[in-house]
């Protein structure tokens, strides 16, 4: 192609001649798979965010993990943080991970997503990835292949699926299954 963008005459020929089919263009489907002015929109992070007032609750931020129990684990930040978990507990359900920051000196925003949590006999480690493909079984334990199976993980699969657990405390994991 040119500078100025025109087709050399040998092709233009060829393609009025019949020797050539012009290129096929996409059919237009309504769909923009692109970004386009407005963008693309990201994907829902939190499932509640609330704001409340807690001038106890030291530092700048928490993070942390609500089980079925109301056990908080706690993940980042120190002291007690009930009053921030039953803010959102308001608006989430149980089980949960939650993220907190200070506003101000005595208001907090909490956000939080639900979880999958399961108990798990000992795997040897704290992370723990089964791939499940027809008959083919793939355990990995901390970046490591294991032989054998976890039949807890295997129960929570639909078909094939990779399925992810990470331990919060003890026997206590979070688990996300993803088809395949």
């Amino acid at each position: 192609m040119s500078l100025f963008r025109r087709k050399p005459l040998h092709e233009r020929l060829a393609e009025e001649g019949g020797l050539v089919e012009p290129p096929a263009r996409p059919l237009y489907t309504g769909v923009i798979g692109e970004a386009g002015i407005h963008g693309v929109p990201r994907q829902r992070e939190y499932d509640a965010v609330v704001t409340t007032d807690a001038p106890d609750v030291p530092g700048a931020s928490a993070g942390f993990v609500v089980v079925e129990d109301g056990t908080i684990l706690l993940e980042e930040g120190d002291g007690d943080l009930t009053p921030l978990a039953e803010a959102i507990e308001r608006e989430a359900k149980r089980p949960y991970r939650a993220t907190a920051v200070r506003r101000s000196d005595t208001q907090w925003a909490v956000a939080a997503h639900g979880l999958r949590v399961i108990q798990l006999p000992e795997p040897g480690g704290d992370e723990v990835e089964l791939a499940l493909r027809g008959e083919e079984r793939t355990l990995l334990v901390d970046g490591n292949r294991e032989f054998g199976t976890l039949p807890q993980l295997e129960a929570l699969a639909d078909g094939d699926s990779v399925i992810r657990a990470a331990r919060l405390d003890g026997d206590l994991w979070e688990v996300r299954v993803d088809p395949l």
